[in-house]
């Protein structure tokens, strides 16, 4: 399989990573982390928010003795108080210099890979936030930085004033935003995408939804529609996952998709949705063909 660089960096994925949000205990991190290792999967997406640490903790341990082998990427700028409910948007340079320490010591090592702003508003000491990044990488406690965004305006102001490497962003068959305002632009600027929500939380699965939860602008009767012609381009529901994944992967700004999984079942399935190489022009044009036109209402 091949590898894909993230940014300008040294940094090398396989074009499937493991989105690590889902987790619903140690025992199954641990099996589902070993599960990808085992496949060839090297990025691993957390964030310091996923159960105020523990996501990182269970993480860390799942790769321990193997951590040389990875890319691991987390994020910050939620803040909390242990033990307490909700959290609170708070990225100071002095909170993501502090925070850095508390996640290295919960993954269990001594430098991330990829370091994340978790969110963003226009609002933000941007000229902080990116001095505080650069000043981890220079310390040698982080390898590269990124951004987590749905915000155009946000994206396009840290690509212009920062060395970002990676946007993390919602992209797939059933959110073609970022094509229309988000994908070129980063392109250009020499950043790479790494998509989530590929799978449309569960819609583009074998097994699929049987509730009434919609996706964006789709109402789960249209996706249930959906679904069933998207098996027909795919050639059967069982190939449904490959289809999505290989969406997000087709555009050449995006460098991983981060599916995620809570069970053995399903990350089995991610990772026999087995990758045909990159889609023909006319399976791009019978899919959009299908699709709605998307774009940001907002944050432009």
């Amino acid at each position: 399989m091949e590898q894909r660089r993230l940014g300008s960096t040294q940094l090398w994925v396989h074009p499937l990573g493991l989105g690590c949000m889902s987790f619903p205990d140690a025992q199954t991190a641990a099996e589902l982390v070993h599960l990808a290792l085992d496949a060839g999967v090297n990025f691993f997406d957390t964030a310091d928010l996923y159960g105020q640490g523990t996501n990182e903790m269970w993480l860390g341990e799942a790769l321990k003795g193997r951590r040389h082998e990875v890319i691991i990427a987390t994020k910050v700028g939620n803040r909390w108080e242990p033990g307490k409910p909700g959290w609170y948007w708070g990225p100071s340079k002095a909170y993501i210099l502090q925070a850095v320490e508390d996640s290295l010591r919960r993954l269990k090592t001594d430098y991330i890979d990829l370091y994340q702003l978790h969110g963003g508003t226009l609002d933000d000491e941007m000229d902080d936030i990116i001095d505080a990044f650069e000043q981890l990488k220079t310390t040698g406690y982080i390898r590269a930085y990124g951004i987590s965004s749905i915000r155009p305006n946000v994206i396009r102001e840290y690509a212009q004033r920062s060395s970002i490497a990676t946007l993390m962003t919602q992209y797939g068959i059933l959110d073609r935003r970022p094509e229309e305002d988000v994908l070129d632009h980063v392109l250009a600027a020499g950043i790479s995408v790494i998509a989530r929500g590929s799978l449309g939380r569960g819609w583009l699965t074998a097994r699929g939804r049987t509730d009434d939860a919609g996706f964006l602008d789709y109402s789960a009767a249209e996706l249930r529609t959906l679904r069933a012609r998207l098996a027909e381009v795919a050639g059967g529901v069982d190939h449904l996952a490959s289809l999505a994944l290989r969406y997000s992967l087709h555009h050449a700004a995006v460098a991983v998709a981060i599916p995620g999984a809570r069970t053995r079942e399903q990350w089995t399935e991610i990772l026999q949705a087995h990758w045909d190489g990159p889609l023909h022009q006319d399976e791009v044009a019978a899919l959009t063909s299908l699709l709605k036109p998307q774009r940001y209402e907002q944050h432009q």
